[in-house]
């Protein structure tokens, strides 16, 4: 029975899911957006709010936690807490979002984009809202 099994497997033995999992977050941290798997993308995402959780309180102990968390934690601990954190103010949980993008070409594996909600999804615009600008700016 899988009672309170939560973690998928993703066919690997432990040390290279974990490690694939602090890849996947670190690079987030690093970069803002992960593309990767649905499932991937689910995983991480846990594991990148429990760190944004963990480094709110701002403390040392907080910051020697999360440095265990991550891959390469020089970099991404220092990103984490000055850019980060001070981004996601005021939310209470949520810091991530999941971007569906349809099926992989070769294989058909849905894939998605993980990223923090603070960074913009790009905004059309329409035709309409397009000359209202430009009046009001004469």
């Amino acid at each position: 029975m899988r009672h309170q099994c939560v973690a998928k497997k993703f066919g690997r033995d432990t040390a290279h899911r974990e490690e694939l999992m602090k890849s996947l977050v670190a690079n987030l941290i690093i970069n803002g957006s992960v593309k990767t798997t649905l499932p991937k993308s689910k995983q991480a995402r846990k594991d990148a709010e429990k760190l944004v959780t963990i480094a709110r309180k701002g403390t040392v102990a907080a910051r020697r936690l999360c440095a265990s968390r991550l891959v390469q934690p020089r970099n991404c601990v220092k990103k984490l807490f000055d850019e980060v954190v001070p981004k996601l103010e005021g939310r209470n949980g949520g810091y991530t979002r999941i971007l569906k993008i349809g099926n992989r070409r070769g294989d058909g594996t849905p894939m998605a984009i993980l990223q923090w909600v603070y960074v913009a999804e790009p905004v059309e615009k329409t035709e309409e809202a397009a000359p209202a600008e430009t009046a009001e700016a004469k």
